[in-house]
């Protein structure tokens, strides 16, 4: 029996529908109502919360595996307090209630964030870690520390594994999350930043997860990225996909600087999330590359979708999600 967190998610979500097309028993938590997820109909729903550990014990009763996918994903320094709630001690409590139900092992989506992503003509690694030098993201801190519980964990009898994903393309809610590149591309949104990213198909975290579960592999943490593109690249590709005007408007770093203190003066007033941050001011312009060799020496046969395939992929299933001329 398989346990997993986060189901709603983006990753989540896929992870359930691959779990159960191979025909395997899946238990997933909710916290106030059962997700209505197509697909997923025989999955066995328990009312938990990852801050409540003894409902969390509950659940895990006759687990073998546990996907710990929930966390907050947001780079507005107001959900500071919220992230390390639920990102540092959600983990914890996971990393305890698999330890005390004799759970055999976990396996935790964390995030590139977590390696540090400020670095100046390096490759990002699993040798990495999150630093004030290298990183400019409290969301990457937070993942950071919960990877720390993680290893806790295995010092503790756990047999654990951390995947480290980059910008994941698919066809979640693009309200919120990476999809919301999407998005801006549909709606023809003009700008583009010379920064770079890894970017990864949610399909190809997913059945990485399941490989480095199944396999016997203790301890490990494995960057998942199948392609170091340029934004602009990317939104281009996107657009094109959609029939769309693709960016053609270059955004300057002292324009982007005006733009997130604009924007945080807005939001403090409005009391929404705002749409660009300091934090995510800075990661637009960034140059970042991702050496993912490490999962690819482990496991022979497995290999990457082309950038390409994903994208039209993804649009494809957007078009259809939210009826889409």
């Amino acid at each position: 029996m398989i346990l997993v967190t986060g189901g709603t998610g983006l990753v989540g979500s896929e992870l359930l529908l691959q779990l159960l097309l191979k025909g395997k028993p899946v238990r997933a938590i909710y916290r106030n109502t059962i997700p209505l997820i197509p697909g997923t109909e025989n999955i066995e729903w328990v009312k938990a919360d990852i801050l409540d550990i003894l409902a969390l014990e509950e659940a895990m009763q006759g687990i073998q595996q546990v996907y710990h996918c929930a966390a907050i994903v947001s780079f507005n320094p107001t959900k500071k307090a919220l992230m390390e709630k639920t990102n540092i001690e959600g983990t914890a409590n996971i990393v305890n209630a698999c330890i005390n139900t004799g759970v055999a092992k976990l396996l935790f989506v964390s995030s590139v964030s977590a390696l540090g992503r400020i670095r100046i003509d390096k490759l990002i690694d699993e040798t990495m870690n999150w630093s004030p030098e290298t990183s400019n993201s409290e969301y990457g801190r937070t993942k950071y520390m919960a990877e720390l519980e993680v290893w806790r964990g295995m010092s503790e009898g756990l047999s654990v594994a951390v995947v480290n994903p980059v910008i994941i393309l698919g066809s979640g809610d693009w309200e919120s999350g990476s999809s919301g590149i999407f998005k801006s591309a549909y709606h023809e949104f003009p700008w583009y930043t010379e920064g770079m990213s890894g970017f990864v198909d949610v399909k190809d975290v997913v059945k990485a997860m399941e490989l480095i579960m199944d396999s016997d592999l203790n301890g490990e943490r494995f960057v998942l990225s199948g392609h170091n593109a340029f934004f602009k690249d990317v939104f281009t590709q996107i657009a094109i996909a959609f029939n769309k005007k693709p960016p053609f408007k270059k955004v300057t770093q002292f324009l982007t600087a005006i733009v997130w203190r604009v924007e945080a003066v807005k939001a403090f007033f409005s009391k929404k999330d705002p749409l660009l941050t300091k934090e995510t001011a800075k990661t637009a312009h960034t140059k970042v590359s991702f050496n993912n060799a490490k999962l690819l020496a482990h496991f022979k046969d497995f290999s990457y979708t082309p950038l390409a395939i994903s994208i039209e992929r993804v649009c494809k299933e957007l078009r259809k999600k939210y009826n889409l001329g």
